[in-house]
């Protein structure tokens, strides 16, 4: 199975200065079963920027295409909204327990005119089959309303928690969009909780984006006896990160002994891109 990680498009005024087509042949030259997109999808969640992000989203080349919603994403009431009519129209999961989220603004006064979905937490699977293997994604909401700072609320992680429990799959990933190992000025603040349920599910691959840089982290709990694999992704915003951070991941024969991640960075060059592609193979 191939798999395609990218992260922090930001649509809408911090996007490509580069262009988009140059960006989608290449994206669209790797052969890829799923493509995996953790958030920062828009740069103010607007819906114009929502609108031209899910119409990028829909030229690339692949059946599987699983996207969440970063920070940047969530700086409206209407994030949900948007995101639903625009990227992906999930079955978004509902907490078993309403009194019991503690996240601010996890769900909106109803009412507060116009708008139609009050609940602001995208968490959700999806169960991908590909050459008869089942791939369970895992999404978790890890952004808050007005914040950049992350969250994972924890009566949503114990209802997600439950779903997996109900689920039946052969291999697990989990998907949020602010790291658990490493971080920056705006982090997960409850990234030890989100560790603890990975290693609850055996979860080895956890996929983020959020600081716009490139990182490949493995952590081992000796206690435990569990390792996962952190892959942190670069950004697709030319307007405002270094070049050398313009990148996308290409993992070929994901989660096998012969895996090989092409690390595949995009140079703006005036209006048009170069690629510089790196090749890592995991010990």
């Amino acid at each position: 199975m191939n798999l395609l990680h990218i992260s922090d498009m930001h649509f809408g005024p911090r996007h490509w200065q580069g262009s988009s087509e140059l960006l989608l042949e290449k994206l669209n030259s790797y052969a890829t079963d799923i493509v995996i997109n953790t958030g920062d999808i828009t740069t103010d969640a607007l819906g114009m920027e929502f609108e031209a992000a899910g119409k990028f989203l829909s030229l690339i080349d692949c059946q599987h295409i699983v996207s969440i919603p970063g920070n940047h994403d969530k700086r409206n009431m209407r994030s949900a909204e948007y995101f639903n009519q625009y990227i992906d129209n999930v079955e978004v999961i509902r907490p078993l327990d309403r009194e019991k989220c503690s996240k601010k603004n996890i769900f909106l006064d109803d009412n507060v005119n116009g708008i139609k979905e009050h609940f602001t937490d995208i968490n959700f699977l999806k169960n991908i089959v590909i050459d008869g293997v089942s791939f369970l994604v895992v999404c978790l909401d890890s952004s808050e309303l007005y914040e950049d700072n992350g969250l994972v609320d924890s009566e949503m992680l114990r209802t997600v928690s439950r779903a997996i429990d109900k689920a039946s799959y052969d291999q697990i990933i989990l998907l949020n969009h602010h790291p658990i190992l490493d971080t920056d000025s705006d982090p997960l603040f409850n990234s030890r909780t989100v560790i603890q349920f990975v290693i609850k599910h055996n979860i080895e691959y956890f996929f983020c984006g959020h600081s716009h840089q490139l990182s490949m982290m493995r952590s081992t709990d000796l206690y435990h006896k569990h390792s996962f694999t952190q892959y942190k992704n670069g950004s697709l915003s030319s307007v405002n990160t270094p070049d050398d951070t313009n990148m996308f991941l290409y993992f070929e024969n994901f989660g096998s002994a012969e895996m090989i991640i092409h690390v595949v960075r995009a140079i703006v060059e005036n209006e048009s891109l170069k690629f510089r592609v790196e090749i890592i193979i995991p010990k």
